[in-house]
């Protein structure tokens, strides 16, 4: 049980992302394009007590960093107890939230209180108006005040994601970026990937070099090394700015060499890889009666399983079937 998951390319596997529900109070273009979508039955998503016995079962193997996610997790009742308990597990050094920012001011001091300091919070737009176009939601300002509630208890860092599509959000890199000058906030620019079978047009992506053309504008970026339990983002700063910038590229500039991480989805389900819909079943095994040992295989088996890299920008490459809301990415 003690055994590191490393994968057949050496790549040491340490952190696993934890979707506890496929269910989100948001419709984002890029996550929902048709802006409906099946919702797993109550029976179907793992019990919190289920979650924290993989979560366990992985730290005794060397799953030290883990992520929350959803879906939106904080429309999961009693997801900050979850929090809690999830703190206590023995071996893991870091453990952070990943939300789209709705219910952030609401349960801020219930989340700091569970042991959580580092947070992501999803925001595509500083505009109102284009915020309600990208999520079919009024929430801007909901979001906007959750994210200064978590800078006023002392969150740190606090990452701000924004997906970048080409003629919907792009003319607004450059204010993004410049709340790095404001704020300690760590902005992070992703590249859109085509996930789900109703994904929006590829004519959206804008390249890691487009978004970089931008970024030159406001000044040179100074890199900042990536410490062990970083993730994919390429970090840097603008010279006397307090946040950071991030650049996650999956499509142009791929960091499969690196990438150290396994998914759960909400439906119990471990993913090697995020573009690419193979899967091992735990939940099954589970509610099957398996021991902690055959549950230790599975994670094996998942590493195992890993590919070399991604396939998702390869010419004819396969669409992706599984949506970006119930993977949890």
């Amino acid at each position: 049980m003690d055994s590191k998951l490393m994968d057949r390319y050496h790549r040491h596997l340490n952190y696993l992302r934890v979707s506890i529900t496929d269910r989100c109070n948001l419709r984002c273009l890029y996550c929902i394009p048709d802006g409906i979508f099946p919702m797993l039955s109550h029976e179907e998503i793992l019990t919190y007590e289920e979650i924290l016995r993989i979560v366990k079962t992985g730290s005794k193997m060397g799953i030290s960093k883990v992520r929350i996610t959803g879906g939106e997790p904080l429309v999961r009742k009693g997801a900050c107890d979850f929090l809690s308990r999830l703190s206590k597990i023995k071996g893991l050094l870091d453990i952070s939230l990943t939300t789209n920012g709705v219910l952030l001011e609401k349960n801020i001091e219930q989340i700091k209180a569970a042991g959580i300091h580092r947070i992501n919070v999803s925001l595509d737009t500083l505009q109102p108006k284009k915020y309600k176009q990208i999520t079919r939601m009024n929430m801007f300002k909901r979001v906007w005040d959750g994210i200064m509630a978590a800078h006023a208890a002392g969150f740190s860092p606090i990452k701000l994601n924004v997906v970048v599509m080409k003629g919907i959000n792009d003319d607004e890199i450059e204010d993004l970026a410049r709340l790095t000058f404001t704020y300690p906030f760590h902005v992070r620019f992703i590249e859109y990937m085509p996930i789900g079978p109703e994904s929006i047009e590829s004519g959206r992506i804008l390249s890691g070099e487009g978004i970089l053309k931008r970024l030159s504008v406001l000044g040179e970026l100074l890199p900042i090394e990536n410490i062990r339990t970083d993730g994919p983002a390429r970090r840097y700063r603008y010279k006397g700015a307090p946040g950071e910038i991030g650049l996650i590229f999956a499509m142009s500039n791929p960091f499969c060499s690196a990438c150290n991480r396994l998914r759960l989805t909400a439906s119990g389900q471990i993913r090697p890889c995020l573009l690419s819909d193979e899967q091992i079943d735990l939940k099954g095994p589970m509610r099957n009666g398996c021991t902690d040992e055959e549950l230790a295989g599975l994670f094996i088996e998942a590493a195992r399983t890993k590919k070399r890299r991604h396939h998702l920008g390869d010419k004819n490459a396969h669409r992706l079937n599984g949506r970006m809301s119930a993977i949890g990415g």
